[in-house]
């Protein structure tokens, strides 16, 4: 699977699409989960918003950061339309291999706890959670972190 850099071009599309992905975990959660309320300038800026596009339509993206020992997969959104056509699932895989690629040896994430189906398709896909903890910004909000190995050390 490919997929490119957003561009700064790219924005509006960005955002409506995290926004169209999290819907249902805004109505869960009584407010926009946190990647639906980034300022997602700076990110496409250092290059980390990388989309997927199927016949010219934005059909998911990634927004990944990388770091000296990990990838930290900030944000995963895949568009209601393409949901259930294992998009979400490529776009995983197309991360872990970037963190190979990069010679990193984790990919790392964190999601609230309410977001059960997220956190089942992550442990599906071998991701082990290392931790819970409060979020400092969202009183009432729990976060889980979540790990996986790939194995990407040179």
């Amino acid at each position: 699977m490919m997929l490119r850099a957003a561009s700064l071009d790219d924005l509006q599309a960005v955002e409506a699409l995290t926004g169209e992905a999290y819907a249902r975990y805004t109505r869960l959660l009584g407010r926009p989960p946190i990647p639906v309320a980034e300022d997602y300038t700076p990110r496409i800026g250092r290059g980390e918003v990388w989309l997927r596009e199927v016949q010219g339509e934005l059909a998911g993206l990634a927004v990944v950061e990388r770091h000296p020992d990990h990838v930290m997969l900030f944000s995963i959104a895949v568009s209601p339309k393409f949901q259930g056509a294992q998009y979400g699932l490529a776009i995983l895989r197309w991360v872990e291999e970037t963190a190979r690629e990069w010679g990193l040896p984790e990919v790392r994430l964190y999601t609230n706890a309410r977001m059960e189906r997220n956190i089942a398709l992550y442990r599906a896909f071998g991701f082990q959670e290392t931790g819970r903890r409060e979020n400092p910004h969202r009183p009432g909000w729990v976060i889980v972190d979540m790990a996986k190995q790939v194995g990407g050390l040179r």
